[in-house]
């Protein structure tokens, strides 16, 4: 079912999922130790209390609950393995592999909703502020009559996603204060909607620009939606760069208090 979701242009990215969870338990990888008695039985107890969750909530058919309990199957194994040493280099990359599920559905829709209009209505006014006889319609923006719609594709939910999953993964890897780490989360999906704003606000312009041109807006829908992953790791980099500005600027003045 999870395999099935991923045909979903929203979750095509959950093919990759599986194999940089891959990546993460290979790099985060330590040598296993010995484990002691009690943490194995607790490693037993975590796994069969999964299995009981996946039993129940496949009765009841709770798909979110279900594919959640194969995470918690994961993480049992894991501690039954190496002990809690394991579960703690092991842990991220399992529980990475939440991003490779669709979101549930009522969560989906109702996130899907808030971020049409939320595209909708930041992109009329950055329209406006520069000039462009922008209205909008609901989640439609009528520019001299023409309309652009904000449809499921260009909320911006796919892009939230994926970068999500990208800055959690940066986040997991860099070597930088815990504070640059929470940084980097925080900002993930603001990111991923400004990205998402710039998007929308350029293709409108470019149909302002050619209102007749069917060839200029297929080829500016397409290109606007590849472009969008390289403008959301273009403003992830800026902030990098002023995190470690900063982050050196608190190290130079630990040391000139400690001398």
């Amino acid at each position: 079912y999870t395999a099935m979701s991923w045909k979903d242009p929203l979750y095509s990215h959950g093919y990759i999922v599986p194999l940089f969870a891959g990546f993460l338990l290979w790099v985060r990888r330590r040598p296993l130790t010995v484990v002691e008695p009690a943490e194995r039985w607790i490693g037993l107890g975590i796994l069969l209390i999964s299995v009981v969750v996946r039993l129940g909530a496949s009765y009841v058919d709770m798909n979110p609950i279900d594919r959640l309990s194969y995470l918690g199957a994961l993480l049992g194994v894991c501690q039954m393995v190496g002990g809690t040493s394991m579960l703690k280099w092991a842990g991220p990359a399992v529980g990475f592999l939440v991003f490779m599920y669709p979101l549930p559905s009522v969560l989906e829709h109702s996130v899907l909703l808030f971020l049409q209009k939320l595209a909708a209505i930041a992109s009329t006014w950055v329209l406006q502020l520069l000039g462009a006889p922008a209205l909008r319609d609901g989640n439609r923006i009528m520019i001299d009559q023409l309309p652009l719609e904000v449809a499921d594709a260009c909320s911006g939910l796919r892009m939230s996603t994926i970068f999500g999953a990208m800055s959690v993964a940066m986040a997991i890897l860099i070597n930088r204060p815990w504070w640059d780490r929470v940084t980097i989360l925080l900002s993930a999906i603001p990111i991923a909607l400004i990205t998402n704003i710039i998007r929308i606000t350029l293709t409108a312009l470019l149909f302002m620009f050619f209102p007749d041109s069917e060839l200029v807006h297929q080829l500016v829908h397409d290109w606007a939606g590849l472009a969008m992953m390289p403008i959301a790791m273009g403003l992830l980099w800026i902030e990098l760069q002023l995190l470690e500005q900063i982050t050196r600027s608190e190290e130079h003045t630990s040391e000139l208090q400690s001398h």
